[in-house]
């Protein structure tokens, strides 16, 4: 496929707001795309060059592109940023710029993705250098739509409106013409996280070469998730329903380790919950999966600073700061790093994931046997099928300062990037503890992942700041993402001031396609998709001015019984019509790096925490 073909795809994804059109518009680009290149097509089409686990970074800062458009273009700096501070967008200052013409026409997807590749590779002394002028000789060579859109790939800011799972409903389109496809593409991508090898195999051999994709050391699996529940006699029922494995909730860094042999020489690699390479993050995890007496292994865990004197958890305030590119000897002296791990998915080239949690517990209790110090520790459990032994282990995970506990079922086989009563999270507040113990409900079972998809400048003292408030908003998990609240109190000012910081580097000239919100709640300044928060909230109320989990028809405000607070008067009342969901007195509890926009709470969820806290 020539590149000026797709960039003319790209503008018309640029310009589709419906989810169907735009599965339709991908399905079409993929099904024209040779075998040869349909995995370059789908890490383009998503703003990259490879998988997000290979880690590879063009390291161009929005400084640094404006003086390639300089060199590209022939125009002075002065030109080239007036012209920006104009069009507010690289791409569209890039297309200004390019001289009209059919310049580039004959280039090929896999010609422009290899130069892309060349420059995103430089490293070394002079690399700065050599990479402005491999770009400035891309974009001289290319028609004026192309430079538009290879000028925001590697700005990270292609941002069409969809994710990974799109091209999961795209690629099924493709071969089926409908969604049917989307569960086995999918249990394929939750093993192998690689969107252009998944494209790959169905475009050379159909679904059935999806059959292929096994569980590789070095390739990370998506993670399995927990569902929520807020009483123990529902745990038992849910995960049991007789014995469960009750374990602790750390309040870390998910952490997958990777351990095979290549070429006679152990390798290690550690991945995120989001699925980033944070291996050079953690040495001392990496160190510790070096002396494992395995040849290959993928193990599951939490990684979290830990006092082995004392054997007390640090908070999650002093784990974050191991999260960092500079700097990681020093911290690694001052904050050490355990990694807790509770479940073991491959070992010496077989995979585990299909195994019954207990098998694969006996597994792994026997490869960390005699491991009770060290980086790499197996996770305490215990195994019960009474109600309150799980309501005691809560309150003694909370009393040592974490988040609860972790309740599994353990028939079940692991179930990769799925969220399900498999796994159910116990989370609550000190003050919480005895109504759980009682049997009642403590109001909302969890905290809320929101994004932040603007901030308003807020008043008086609030302005040094930069923001004075944010716009929250949860995943509609179809790529949507729907306002759930708005927050401006509980914030230090130096929250305020890292909100600043991060939305500017998110921020965007007009409203987001992929956000639904309401014009008397628009924000003064938008931010792309990217930056998620944990959210801490009384309760889940209704709202006439939020847009999460709203829908069509219902009964009228008045009749349903909402209160002035927004709340439905009795549990299990219709919702109003065009009422959403809405957080009451939500408060900040950090901004979470280790989460993508995909990883928000969704509004299913949002919808199950409603019922659960009126039960």
């Amino acid at each position: 496929m020539r590149f000026a073909e797709l960039a003319r795809y790209l503008e018309k994804l640029e310009h589709t707001s419906s989810r169907n059109e735009l599965t339709a518009i991908l399905a079409e680009v993929l099904s024209r795309a040779n075998q040869a290149e349909v995995d370059k097509l789908c890490y383009l089409l998503l703003g990259e060059l490879v998988p997000s686990y290979r880690g590879l970074e063009f390291q161009i800062a929005e400084k640094m592109m404006l003086h390639v458009l300089s060199v590209a273009y022939k125009k002075s700096a002065a030109q080239v940023a007036g012209l920006y501070k104009i069009k507010g967008d690289l791409g569209d200052t890039a297309y200004e710029l390019a001289p009209d013409g059919t310049r580039g026409v004959k280039l090929t997807v896999s010609g422009v993705y290899q130069k892309l590749y060349e420059v995103a590779e430089e490293s070394g002394e002079g690399s700065r250098e050599r990479k402005v002028r491999g770009l400035a000789d891309l974009l001289g060579s290319l028609d004026r739509l192309s430079a538009k859109f290879v000028v925001r790939i590697p700005s990270g800011k292609l941002r069409l409106g969809f994710s990974e799972a799109t091209m999961l409903d795209a690629l099924s389109l493709m071969v089926k013409g409908d969604k049917s496809a989307r569960p086995a593409i999918e249990r394929a991508f939750n093993i192998g996280a690689d969107i252009g090898a998944i494209a790959g195999r169905v475009k050379n051999g159909g679904l059935g070469a999806l059959a292929g994709i096994k569980a590789t050391p070095g390739i990370p699996i998506r993670p399995s998730l927990a569902e929520r529940l807020s009483k123990p006699e529902e745990v038992i029922r849910k995960a049991g329903p007789e014995e469960v494995a009750v374990e602790e909730k750390l309040d870390g860094f998910r952490t997958q380790v990777h351990v095979w042999l290549e070429r006679g020489k152990k390798r290690t690699a550690l991945f995120s919950r989001n699925l980033e390479n944070t291996t050079m993050m953690f040495p001392e995890i990496t160190a510790a999966a070096e002396t494992l007496r395995v040849k290959s292994v993928i193990l599951d865990g939490e990684t979290i600073g830990y006092n082995a004197k004392t054997g007390k958890f640090a908070p999650f305030q002093e784990t974050v700061q191991r999260k960092r590119k500079h700097g990681i000897a020093e911290f690694a002296r001052k904050i050490p790093l355990n990694i807790f791990v509770f479940d073991i998915l491959y070992l010496d080239g077989k995979s585990l994931l299909e195994l019954a949690f207990r098998k694969r517990r006996e597994i792994l209790e026997r490869i960390l046997s005699g491991r009770s110090a060290g980086a790499i520790q197996r996770a305490t459990q215990r195994v019960t099928r009474d109600p309150k032994a799980v309501a005691d282990d809560l309150g003694a995970s909370v009393a040592k300062g974490l988040e609860g506990i972790v309740v599994k079922n353990l028939d079940a086989p692991y179930q990769a990037g799925g969220r399900g009563f498999h796994w159910i999270k116990l989370k609550a507040t000190t003050a919480a503890l005895e109504q759980l113990r009682a049997g009642k409900a403590a109001g909302l079972p969890d905290t809320i992942d929101c994004i932040v998809m603007g901030a308003y400048r807020g008043r008086g003292r609030r302005t040094r700041f930069g923001v004075g408030g944010l716009l929250l908003g949860v995943s509609g998990g179809d790529g949507r993402y729907y306002t759930i609240s708005r927050l401006g109190t509980g914030l230090s000012d130096e929250q305020f001031r890292e909100a600043n910081r991060r939305i500017r580097r998110l921020s965007s000239p007009e409203q987001p396609k992929e956000y639904i919100v309401e014009k008397e709640i628009t924000p003064d300044f938008w931010a792309n998709p990217g930056l998620v928060v944990e959210i801490l909230a009384d309760e889940i109320t209704y709202s006439p001015l939020h847009t999460a989990g709203r829908k069509k028809g219902g009964l009228p405000a008045r009749q349903a019984g909402v209160t002035k607070a927004g709340r439905a008067a009795k549990s299990g009342e219709p919702r109003p019509a065009g009422r959403g969901y809405s957080l009451r007195f939500p408060r900040l509890v950090r901004f979470r790096d280790d989460k993508r926009p995909e990883d928000a709470t969704t509004t299913g969820e949002i919808i199950k925490m409603y019922r659960q806290q009126n039960n």
